[in-house]
């Protein structure tokens, strides 16, 4: 099956879109104009906007950028409708433009198309295509008064909301047709004053939780022996948060590190580059949402315990406790009231706590702000394979590639010991390796062309060089920035694209890498590159990302043992090859009622599926239409998540979020039939459960699963495509 289209295509599209046919009338005399809406917009702020949104607006407003010789994501947040997303496709239902009015259930995976001249243009330049998957309203909440609104408006009108920051996902889970669209970008920016240091003279032993929360973080950082944190506002992106830290650092003297993402256009909560700063679940200390039920609340860790016995770096989360804010309405925050949630109040802190940190965004409710754990500033080393530069350094690329993988995956085979191997990492870029602290990546390079007899390894060993006086990987990203159109930005990266990544990429075991060499040679030789080049698997686990866990949140116990990520799945063969050969011997399938977690969530595209229900080691056929792949297949969530983990977050979801108001695209509970959402939905109304206190005592009873990861390491870091041509070896 192939799917990529041509630029030069695109550059006629754009016209064609332009000056197309008229679009229908807008949500302001068609979609729910039945519905009050000046009733939601006086309950906004001042500075709050509602807005009707039309085709119109996507077209005018979003397909100009991907003909742009530079394009940016930043351009496409920027636009006024809030509609644009990084990949064009995304607007219309699984990517995929052809008309239908079952949501392409009725066809087969074998009949999407995509490539050069396989798209019938007129189907991206309709109005009325029913495959357009486009908000009618857009709302630009500026304060959490704002998403209280709108959350009970949909309530009280059994309308459906989708969320949004940059957009980025492969899914398409931030843009949903008839749904009242909250776009986070002009929400509250609390990054550039949100560095806080906790004062350890005013903590005295024991200490208690306040009711309010309001010593919560900083007794929690504590524990963990660190002291500093920021808070992040739901619409702020990496590139604020690095900045923040950046100027913050400059003024005081380089004091903090904030574990991030490679990309600077995604939600700024949180993930790591490398495996030493993958101590992810350390890093979100406490969180602030407005659930599905209207309440806006602030829960985190109240009660914990040393792990440090059984190999954890931070501590074991035993409680979470939450509050609710008692006067919603209230706009101005410095008169906001948290106090114990309401008696009828009957969501559990301690399971939202395990599915919000790693069970993906846009189904729990809406994440106004975090407050993520600062650590220590650390210098950093980046390595660049200047394979832009020359052909004889090109021609290394896949020697690079295997050394790479050999460095953090199999040190001993290069003699480097585990602590220089976990001081890198690398995005799935095959040209760069970003170390912090003590490592001997020159060193090591050097011996491994030795050991594979390279004929001239003094100028292969000149391909290998780093960039020095850089103290940060934000600042040396902002370097390297050559797009005119996002200077003094890290960049984003993958670009805007007509189509983001349809396939799932792979956690593949370090205990599988360990058990032969030659595992390591043969999934790299199994690997593919969607775009051509030599496969570049994603580093940024083991070490840190295995150990730093609260043992109380959601994605799989997949990501932190896996030693890399890569692409393993293309065509047919790829999949009859992965799911029949690699699969059984990379992963325990012993258990046949409990499938496995395979995938990394952040990198699975929007045809992703795993193998056959009844036979695992077969893949499910492409000529079945997907509807019969959704009954007969294993489903993107459950080879995301395995079947357990996945059981415990629907359950979730249906106590959250009984009347499934947040309903995103592979999000948890999208794939739940909808005669079960009803029935819930239903028995919620006619059960009354016991509500528990939202603080109490400790327990000893642990408040999640003790095999997991953080609430961002869901949203996994990408490539970052470096202009080699700005570095100075």
């Amino acid at each position: 099956m192939a799917y990529f289209a041509g630029a030069a295509r695109f550059l006629l599209l754009t016209a064609i879109g332009i000056t197309g046919n008229p679009s229908t009338a807008n949500a302001a005399s068609g979609w729910r104009s039945d519905l009050d809406w000046a009733a939601l917009t006086s309950k906004l702020s001042s500075s709050a906007s509602l807005i009707d949104t039309s085709y119109d607006n996507y077209k005018d407003e979003c397909f100009p950028e991907f003909s742009e010789p530079s394009p940016t994501t930043y351009a496409l947040i920027d636009q006024p409708s809030g509609m644009c997303l990084p990949h064009l496709y995304l607007g219309w239902e699984m990517s995929w433009p052809r008309p239908s009015e079952s949501g392409h259930l009725d066809q087969t995976y074998d009949q999407v198309d995509l490539t050069e001249g396989s798209l019938d243009e007129s189907w991206l330049v309709d109005p009325t295509n029913p495959s357009l998957n486009l908000p009618s309203k857009v709302l630009f909440p500026s304060i959490a008064s704002d998403v209280v609104a709108a959350v009970n408006f949909a309530k009280e009108h059994g309308l459906e909301i989708s969320v949004k920051n940059s957009g980025h996902s492969y899914q398409g889970a931030s843009s949903k047709k008839s749904t009242l669209l909250l776009n986070m970008n002009r929400y509250t920016h609390y990054a550039p004053t949100g560095i806080t240091t906790c004062d350890t003279s005013s903590i005295t032993v024991p200490s208690w939780v306040a009711e309010d929360l309001s010593n919560q973080a900083c007794l929690l950082s504590f524990a963990k022996n660190k002291s500093s944190l920021i808070r992040v506002g739901g619409g702020e992106n990496f590139d604020k948060v690095y900045r923040a830290v950046i100027a913050a650092n400059e003024k005081e003297g380089y004091k903090y590190h904030v574990v991030g993402g490679a990309a600077g256009t995604w939600g700024g909560l949180g993930k790591g580059v490398s495996q030493v700063q993958q101590e992810v679940d350390s890093t979100v200390v406490q969180l602030e949402m407005v659930l599905p039920n209207g309440a806006h609340v602030k829960f985190g860790p109240t009660d914990w315990e040393d792990a440090s016995a059984e190999g954890f770096t931070v501590p074991r989360t035993k409680l979470v406790s939450g509050v609710c804010r008692s006067n919603p309405d209230e706009h101005d925050e410095e008169k906001w009231i948290w106090e114990r949630c309401p008696e009828d109040f009957d969501i559990d802190f301690n399971d939202l706590w395990f599915a919000v940190r790693g069970g993906g965004g846009g189904t729990w409710g809406v994440v106004t702000s975090v407050l993520l754990q600062l650590h220590d500033y650390l210098p950093v080393n980046p390595y660049f394979l200047n394979d832009l530069l020359t052909e004889d350094c090109s021609a290394i690329a896949p020697q690079f590639a295997e050394f790479k993988a050999q460095y953090i995956s199999a040190p001993s085979l290069l003699n480097v010991t585990k602590e220089h191997s976990l001081a890198c990492g690398s995005p799935d870029a095959a040209s760069e390796m970003w170390c912090y602290g003590e490592e001997d990546v020159k060193q090591a390079w050097t011996r491994f062309l030795d050991m594979n007899n390279s004929t001239d390894p003094a100028k292969a060993a000149s391909c290998v060089g780093s960039i020095p006086g850089f103290p940060g990987y934000a600042e040396t990203m902002i370097y390297l920035n050559a797009n005119d159109r996002s200077r003094g930005k890290v960049p984003d990266s993958p670009a805007p694209s007509p189509i983001g990544a349809p396939f799932a990429f792979v956690l593949v075991p370090q205990s599988w890498l360990d058990e032969s060499e030659e595992n390591i040679k043969t999934v790299l030789e199994n690997a593919v590159s969607l775009s051509g080049g030599t496969p570049t698997p994603y580093y940024a686990f083991g070490g840190a990302a295995a150990s730093g866990s609260d043992q109380a949140n959601s994605l799989s116990q997949a990501h932190r043992d896996a030693g890399f990520m890569l692409s393993l799945l293309f065509t047919a063969d790829d999949e009859a090859n992965f799911w029949g050969n690699l699969f059984p011997k990379m992963f325990d399938i012993s258990d046949k009622s409990n499938f496995p977690p395979v995938f990394g969530s952040n990198h699975a595209g929007f045809l992703a599926t795993g193998p056959l229900k009844e036979d695992w080691t077969k893949p499910c056929p492409g000529e079945w239409t997907f509807e019969e792949r959704r009954e007969k297949c294993i489903s993107f969530q459950e080879a995301i998540y395995g079947t357990e983990r996945l059981a415990r977050l629907e359950a979730i979801k249906k106590a959250v979020d009984p009347q499934f108001i947040f309903n995103c695209m592979n999000c948890i509970g999208n794939n739940l039939p909808e005669a079960s959402k009803s029935e819930d939905k239903k028995d919620d109304e006619l059960s009354s459960a016991e509500p528990g206190p939202p603080l109490g005592n400790s327990s000893d009873e642990p408040s999640g699963a003790s095999v997991v990861s953080s609430f961002m390491a869901a949203i996994s870091a990408t490539a970052v495509y470096l202009l080699i041509n700005a570095i100075v070896i």
